[in-house]
């Protein structure tokens, strides 16, 4: 048995290219709207979700490092950190993150108010079937990978750094906040959708 050798369905589980980071998104009917679409990156965009654990059995005796039954998770940080290469009044909003706005005028606040949350949406191609063919029962159905951050706020503050000759760059780091309402409710959910093609 030689073991060079990768899995056959490679191709059809690969995610693709940069993606998108929208303001909204439906996974139950995928379709992308240009309103909807925060601005152009550069870089592509990272995701993480920071999980801390505390072993309770680390001053038991006789139980071993990281026994299963005694890990618990006491923390997670979940960020979408990037570059914009755009951005409008309502995204430099986003970026400023604390601020009101009043026509072209964002002005930065030190107080945190709950209308300064909001859903973001990365989505990107995935699976080896990644373009619709149109509508109706055997058309061609794209793939994606998407990633809903709950109550995302810009936790890295405003930046921007411009270049001669070039574009300037907002760098963003969102963070996923958890809700008071319920705390059981982790702030992201991922989707993964393999494209389907046309049926015969």
């Amino acid at each position: 048995m030689k073991f060079t050798q990768i899995p056959t369905d490679t191709f059809s589980e690969l995610q693709l290219n940069a993606g998108i980071l929208l303001t909204t998104f439906d996974p139950t009917s995928p379709t992308v709207s240009s309103a909807n679409i925060l601005g152009a990156t550069t870089g592509g965009v990272s995701f993480t979700d920071a999980i801390e654990y505390q072993d309770f059995g680390e001053d038991i005796d006789n139980c071993p490092r990281n026994t299963k039954e005694l890990k618990k998770v006491t923390g997670r940080t979940v960020t979408m950190s990037g570059t914009l290469v755009t951005a409008d009044t309502a995204v430099a909003k986003k970026l400023v993150a604390l601020a009101d706005v009043a026509s072209t005028k964002i002005t930065p606040r030190d107080t945190v108010k709950s209308a300064d949350f909001s859903d973001i949406w990365w989505v990107g191609d995935y699976s080896d079937v990644n373009e619709d063919s149109g509508t109706g029962g055997s058309a061609t159905t794209a793939g994606f990978m998407a990633i809903k951050l709950i109550n995302a706020l810009n936790t890295g503050g405003f930046s921007l750094q411009s270049s001669d000759r070039g574009k300037g760059n907002f760098a963003f780091s969102f963070t996923g906040h958890y809700s008071i309402n319920d705390i059981s409710v982790v702030p992201y959910e991922l989707y993964v959708k393999a494209g389907t093609a046309p049926t015969t």
